[in-house]
């Protein structure tokens, strides 16, 4: 998938008052119990944190919340919309096996949300799946993953990897290990994050995209870098924004991250899609939906 290779520290996030569960009350209180403000230079880091890491309070205010994007069937049609961007169909269970260099400086690209050899979720995946299966087809590409993280290479790994990743693709455990992957880094701190900030279903799969897209980086190309500038814009429905508007503010802004890394990038996933279900108000992405990507038309009775 089309993401800037990981920049958790490689750029600094500008200091600046940032909320994170904005203060919705004349007392200055946050709604939902997290912090009213965060003036830190590293608002981005903090944001990352409280996504990825267990704390009671917001463990608390997650779990009070509707199940959203992570009841069963709300995930299962969050992954056919994601799959129409990435590979022009619904039937996302078919894309196990996909693997490509489509040419935008992250080297091979592979599997359900795209991971890649060149922004370390591929190595990251591999190496796990390694420790329980050590025999399994890829291990012995282990050492060029290493090599080529962070890159464009394919020093090491042709021809065979292709093949080998399209075999591994054919076994129930690696396809497991994909689910579990994507669910850990991508899909449980999107949805996480959205709860925290108080979005709906809509919202969470908004981060979700987002989040599979750009990567869990706190840079201002990564997720927690374009979340941070959203809410400079516009404050978050936890802390009393209206949740459009916020969500308005969020694809502006990831719209804008895009077009600047390329000028002519197809941005009808936002445009067309999730935009087109914001402008639609379907905060909850019930079905029916209708979309377009990259000129096609997508349906979900």
């Amino acid at each position: 998938m089309k993401r800037p290779a990981l920049l958790v520290a490689a750029v600094p996030v500008v200091a600046t008052a940032v909320y994170l569960l904005v203060p919705g009350g004349s007392d200055g209180a946050a709604v939902g119990g997290g912090p009213a403000v965060s003036a830190s230079p590293h608002a981005g880091e903090l944001a990352k944190e409280r996504a990825e890491s267990e704390s009671a309070k917001d463990d608390r205010l997650v779990a009070s919340r509707p199940p959203g994007l992570a009841d069963p069937a709300k995930k299962e049609l969050a992954q056919q919309i994601l799959t129409s961007a990435e590979n022009s169909t619904l039937r996302w269970r078919e894309t196990y096996g996909v693997i490509e260099d489509t040419g935008d400086g992250d080297g091979y690209t592979a599997g359900i949300v795209g991971f890649c050899t060149g922004t370390h979720d591929l190595l990251a995946l591999v190496e796990r799946y390694t420790e329980d299966h050590p025999d399994n087809g890829l291990a012995r590409y282990l050492p060029a993953l290493r090599e080529v993280d962070g890159t464009d290479s394919h020093e090491g790994l042709d021809p065979g990897f292709t093949d080998a990743w399209r075999a591994e693709a054919g076994v129930p455990a690696f396809r497991t290990a994909q689910e579990t992957e994507r669910d850990r880094v991508y899909f449980e701190p999107a949805v996480r994050m959205a709860k925290l900030d108080g979005l709906g279903t809509l919202g969470q799969f908004v981060y979700y995209d987002a989040m599979v897209t750009h990567g869990p980086d706190t840079g201002p190309e990564g997720f927690y870098g374009i979340r941070e500038q959203a809410v400079r814009k516009a404050r978050t429905p936890g802390g009393g924004g209206a949740e459009k508007a916020y969500l308005e503010a969020f694809l502006d802004v990831r719209r804008t991250v895009v077009l600047a890394r390329d000028a002519g990038a197809d941005t009808s996933r936002i445009d067309t899609a999730q935009r087109r279900f914001l402008r639609e108000g379907n905060l909850e992405l019930s079905a029916p939906l209708t979309w377009q990507v990259y000129g096609e038309t997508f349906r979900i009775p």
